[in-house]
């Protein structure tokens, strides 16, 4: 029977990174410093936004070559009840300016809402991506958002990847010391990268096009294209696991 190539590179990491000895709880240690490019650093912020449960969060940092995690967690709502969703909305937006304003990212990435969920849900989420299109507003940051489907085939190599191979493939992306914890930050640093791939890919496509002499189309509204803007500053080590409440 013919194996899966994607389901190989799944079991071996899972085997690799799995064992025993690997499972056991430890400490993030500091990640290398990347090597910029042209002086330059791309960093994203990711968001993966939740109804009821946590939003994840995840900030990593590209030099075009190779990407590294700078914090990572999840933000627990600290009082359950749709009575308490404003203060819940609150909440969110507070951390995610307080990360904006520290990590000073070039784009922020958000997972889209999934269209499968009961109507309820769905007019929840919603109210909980609003929070986070405004806080990156309030700071001129342009905002991408993808599909569930585009981040696991972005990242994964397969649409319809699970939970736990997302966490593995994020690991060996960004070349973390442990598997990322909870799933719902592993998904917004896959949203992180999912976005990386994609502004790079754009920046090939419009050098791709100035060498040939036409003009650059301008697809992929908020997508950082090229290289950012803005000067990027890198910071020292990577931050250990932030889970907020």
């Amino acid at each position: 029977m013919k194996i899966d190539p994607t389901r190989k590179l799944f079991n071996t990491l899972h085997r690799k990174i799995c064992s025993p000895t690997a499972l056991r709880r430890r400490t993030l240690s500091a990640v290398p410093p990347t090597s910029p490019v042209n002086g330059k650093l791309f960093r994203v912020l990711g968001v993966d936004p939740a109804a009821a449960g946590a939003t994840g969060y995840g900030i990593i940092e590209s030099d075009g070559r190779s990407s590294r995690m700078l914090r990572f967690g999840a933000l627990r709502a600290t009082r359950k009840g749709p009575e308490h969703f404003p203060q819940r909305l609150r909440e969110i937006h507070n951390m995610l300016s307080e990360l904006i304003e520290e990590f000073q990212p070039h784009g922020v990435a958000v997972e889209s809402v999934f269209t499968a969920l009961n109507v309820k849900t769905t007019l929840r989420l919603a109210e909980v991506r609003g929070v986070v299109l405004l806080a990156a507003a309030q700071r001129d940051i342009p905002v991408c958002s993808y599909s569930p489907r585009e981040v696991k085939a972005s990242v994964a190599g397969y649409g319809h990847a699970d939970k736990q191979q997302m966490q593995l493939m994020v690991r060996a992306l960004l070349n973390m010391t442990e598997t990322p914890e909870p799933a719902d930050a592993a998904d917004a640093l896959a949203v992180a990268l999912c976005h990386v791939q994609a502004a790079q890919f754009q920046a090939r496509l419009a050098a791709g096009n100035s060498s040939s002499g036409t003009r650059p189309r301008n697809s992929a509204a908020g997508l950082a294209g090229a290289l950012p803007p803005r000067s990027a500053r890198s910071r020292g080590s990577a931050s250990r696991i932030s889970l907020l409440r």
